[in-house]
């Protein structure tokens, strides 16, 4: 079909792309590489679909961010007249917020979505990364722990790890086989309790029990299956084991699934994704149609077939040929510097060259595996006066006088959030201080009733008159708001806010904490900010002949939208700056230029990884989305030495910088010639070669290691294709590490 007579969803395509979106009849995995045109496979796919006859209202496609879903509906939206019959109803969304309402629409009448036979109110709330934190920090010191034996952090990723795998705090306890395992599992059961009281759930929570309900409620699992007759997966890599569950019980009776992904950018597996998911599509829908999409669109010839290359060495992943039609362009250089200082400064002058040729500051980025890699870098930048922004998407709403705010959102629409009325109930100041809450706490826990509840109950316990009146007057105010909740339509929504802000006294309070005139302003027009951010929300569709949204669902969508913000929804295109970011942070984005720093061992691949193969390729797959971000040029960096922890230690250049081949780099020296085999080993493959299992790594060994120090090998074990090696070093203690990329000098056999 000549390409002028073909709909406009159609064209562009290659033959490839125009196979994934016309396919019929079945299960599709298609398997696009970087660069490759998934995101317009997908919104073609939804198009072609719609165009073919299927309503709009069968439709379901998940992604993982809000800024995807939002470039999936604006392209879908572009692609199809709003006024075509069946076009009403698609659902594009994120597995969080399609969970989270399902939980609101099903979850109070499902006992499948409840745990120990307690339900999930619509109104829950919705607890972000800190108000977890602080429900778990309870749960610890109600279990009478030391936190400093055992900290929230690591607590919290096992909890994590456990919910991912669909286990209540019940089903947990009956698996605990140690006492560190019958320690979280109490520390787990009082998280739980104290989550229900509040009728909150976490981000965990809102993937495990939708997907408990779908495989313990045949009823509501029947109706999505009714409802959505295709499902569409992106980024189906980073799946965990919960939405896995979810997208293949609507799926697995109909088979009309097509799932988008690849398992090279496969590199969330510390929050439970698991590449095996989209490795054993197949299997889990036999006779499915694969589809690879190798060509990119994004990158130069040097930056592709470096990442080919890298990515080549990993054994768990499915092939696919990447390739590019575009010039070769200038090769990646991989320079070694001194410090971190001096790191910086190449890379802050490298970025001014390239503004100076005409490449603007918002088209580069910097990348690293850890955070504090960050201040070297802003350091250098800041000197240069050239502008930055830190990529942290939840930033905004992590200001004290924002929190404030939404804090009295979350009250009026959960009325047993004690985390929210505890933040606001002396903000403005009220009078109520400590030991008056202490009190009313008091009553809380004798009763067992909610925070609010005991305010109700104020003079009883104990309070003076003047402070009862106050909190007789934030009563009424939470009162008179809610009211207005369940009657006013949705597009009040920021008039009310703006209304709730002035009322309360917000502004003056935040003007009141503030250091200074400049300082109170600022607050000031932050909290005014999420009034007009209120302002601009966009109410989802309602389905079809659904009553108009309320007041309430406008605020309990907009609260949710704020609780699911992820690092990426803050990269602004169109902000004239450099992005600094996590690596982890930068998958879906593409750049002109592009600097990953701090590429050497114990950082990338991180220490922790060393213990297993696994650890090691999902490494080099994290480098290899980091590469393959950059559309023209590329900058890797390492140092001779680096600042740890107060000390200054010498480093060793990453093992994956010797699997880069020399044809696609340019070496770069700045340490003033210690740029050496002894220092470096085979950067880009042209020195020495690095031995799978060096000679004389035998049980009794002494060792040296770059970071550890001197150890002795207690273990040697072949692990698939690499060797792990069990080292007790004399001050690290005893480690694990895969020999390959270990750098372990022998001191004596």
């Amino acid at each position: 079909m000549h390409e002028a007579s073909l709909e406009p969803w159609l064209t562009d395509l290659t033959s490839v792309q125009l196979q994934a979106v016309t396919h019929e009849g079945g299960p599709l995995l298609v398997l696009a590489g970087p660069g490759s045109g998934k995101t317009r496979v997908i919104t073609r796919r939804i198009a072609h679909r719609i165009s073919r006859g299927v309503p709009a209202w069968n439709i379901l496609a998940l992604t993982f961010t809000n800024k995807s879903a939002a470039i999936m509906k604006a392209r879908v939206d572009a692609l199809v007249s709003s006024d075509l019959g069946g076009r009403r109803g698609l659902a594009i969304g994120t597995f969080h917020s399609f969970c989270a309402g399902l939980l609101r629409r099903f979850g109070s009448q499902s006992i499948a979505a409840g745990l120990g036979g307690a339900p999930i109110a619509q109104d829950f709330s919705i607890f972000d990364a800190d108000d977890a934190r602080s429900a778990m920090k309870s749960a610890i010191n109600q279990a009478n722990l030391d936190a400093m034996q055992w900290p929230i952090s690591g607590i919290t990723s096992e909890i994590s790890a456990a919910k991912n795998q669909l286990k209540s705090a019940a089903d947990f306890a009956s698996t605990a086989g140690d006492f560190r395992e019958r320690t979280i599992a109490r520390v787990y059961a009082l998280y739980e309790k104290n989550l229900t009281r509040e009728n909150a759930l976490d981000f965990d929570d809102l993937l495990m029990r939708t997907a408990r309900m779908l495989c313990g409620d045949r009823e509501v699992l029947e109706e999505l299956q009714n409802r959505y007759l295709e499902v569409l997966v992106d980024e189906y890599q980073d799946t965990n084991q919960a939405q896995f569950t979810v997208a293949h019980s609507i799926a697995r009776v109909h088979r009309s699934i097509c799932v988008v992904g690849d398992p090279d950018q496969s590199i969330y597996a510390w929050r439970g994704a698991d590449v095996s998911n989209i490795l054993d599509f197949e299997s889990h829908y036999p006779g499915a149609t694969v589809i690879p999409l190798g060509e990119n669109f994004r990158s130069t010839g040097h930056i592709v077939a470096l990442a080919d290359q890298l990515i080549r060495k990993n054994s768990s992943r499915r092939h696919k040929d990447l390739f590019t039609a575009l010039p070769d362009g200038r090769p990646a250089r991989v320079a070694r510097l001194l410090e971190e200082v001096g790191e910086a400064n190449y890379v802050a002058d490298e970025f001014a060259i390239a503004q100076r040729a005409g490449v603007q500051w918002k088209e580069m980025a910097v990348l690293y595996r850890m955070n504090a890699l960050s201040r070297t870098i802003e350091d250098a930048l800041r000197r240069r006066s050239i502008p930055y922004i830190i990529a942290r998407g939840t930033a905004f709403y992590e200001r004290r006088e924002v929190r404030d705010t939404l804090g009295y959102l979350r009250a009026l629409v959960n009325t047993v959030d004690d985390t929210a009325l505890r933040r606001i109930l002396n903000v403005p100041a009220r009078g109520i201080g400590a030991t008056s809450l202490r009190k009313i706490e008091n009553v809380s826990v004798l009763r067992g009733i909610s925070l609010g509840e005991a305010l109700l109950c104020a003079r009883a316990a104990g309070i003076s008159e003047r402070t009862a009146r106050s909190i007789d007057g934030f009563l009424m105010l939470l009162a008179r708001y809610r009211s207005e909740l369940p009657v006013k339509p949705a597009e009040n929504l920021g008039p009310f806010i703006a209304r709730l802000i002035t009322e309360s006294g917000l502004e003056r309070a935040a003007a009141e904490s503030a250091d200074d005139e400049q300082d109170a302003l600022d607050r000031k027009a932050n909290v005014q900010e999420v009034a007009n951010a209120a302002a601009s929300f966009a109410v989802t569709a309602r389905e079809p002949d659904a009553p108009p949204a309320t007041l309430g669902d406008a605020l309990r969508e907009f609260l949710q939208s704020i609780a699911l913000a992820s690092d990426s929804d803050a990269i602004d295109p169109e902000r004239g700056v450099v992005t600094l970011m996590s690596l982890h942070a930068a998958k879906g984005l593409e750049f002109h230029t592009v600097a990953i720093i701090g590429i050497e061992e114990g950082l990338l691949p991180h220490a922790r990884s060393l213990a297993s193969s696994e650890g090691v390729e999902e490494e080099r797959r994290l480098l290899y989305v980091g590469m393959t971000r950059a559309e023209r040029s590329l900058i890797l960096t390492s140092v001779a030495s680096r600042a740890s922890r107060g000390m200054r230690m010498s480093t060793v250049p990453s093992g994956f910088l010797r699997e880069l081949p020399a044809e696609h780099i340019e070496l770069v020296d700045r340490t003033g010639g210690r740029f050496s085999d002894d220092d470096t080993g085979s950067v880009g493959g042209t020195r020495l070669q690095h031995s799978p299992a060096a000679r004389g790594m035998n049980v009794g060994a002494t060792v040296r290691h770059a970071q550890f120090g001197i150890g002795r090998i207690e273990e040697v074990l072949p692990r698939g294709s690499m060797t792990s090696v069990t080292v007790r070093f004399r001050s690290a203690g005893v480690r694990t590490l895969v020999l390959e990329y270990a750098r372990l000098e022998i001191v004596a056999g």
